[in-house]
């Protein structure tokens, strides 16, 4: 009787979190609510691919802190667009660091984005609001994850931690 309590309690929490945050809209709906980040290579090549990473780490040290109190995609859209300056310098500083003479570009655009599981989130092909930060002419293979809500930060070894402040609840509730 307990666990179907606890069940029906999950099952009336996520109705409400779900209507809280607009609803059943569909895929543009569900959309809405995300910021994605997208990160270009210049090409291919084993080099670039390699610093596109190590620019990776650096600017999502750099925006983890920006992101992290945002109550709303549009306020963490407008502290990251008046961070954009900032994250092209970090970009070109890594590149710079690492004998690459072409700088970067970052923007904050609407992008066509494929379908993308992140451990337990999956997010449906689609336009997205999006941080794109292009290394060189962008044109190599590239990098994508979630600015907000955050689902992803650089752990110690480079490797993607993803997060979810919902699975951390209910995991604690279990826990106890």
């Amino acid at each position: 009787m307990k666990k179907f309590a606890v069940v029906v309690l999950l099952v009336v929490a996520v109705a409400v979190t779900v209507f809280a945050f607009g609803g059943f809209k569909g895929t543009e709906g569900e959309n809405a609510s995300y910021l994605r980040m997208h990160i270009r290579a210049d090409s291919n090549e084993a080099e670039a691919q390699a610093v596109k990473y190590k620019v990776r780490d650096k600017v999502v040290e750099l925006l983890t802190p920006v992101v992290a109190e945002c109550k709303s995609k549009e306020e963490a859209m407008q502290k990251i667009g008046a961070s954009l300056g900032e994250v092209e310098d970090v970009a070109a500083e890594v590149l710079r660091a690492n004998g690459f003479s072409y700088g970067a570009r970052a923007s904050l655009k609407k992008e066509e984005f494929p379908t993308r599981v992140y451990e337990n989130v999956t997010l449906e092909a689609g336009v997205y609001d999006a941080l794109i930060l292009e290394l060189g002419s962008g044109k190599g293979d590239n990098w994508w994850c979630v600015v907000y809500p955050p689902l992803c930060f650089a752990s110690g070894n480079g490797n993607i931690i993803y997060k979810s402040k919902i699975a951390e609840i209910i995991k604690k509730f279990f826990e106890k």
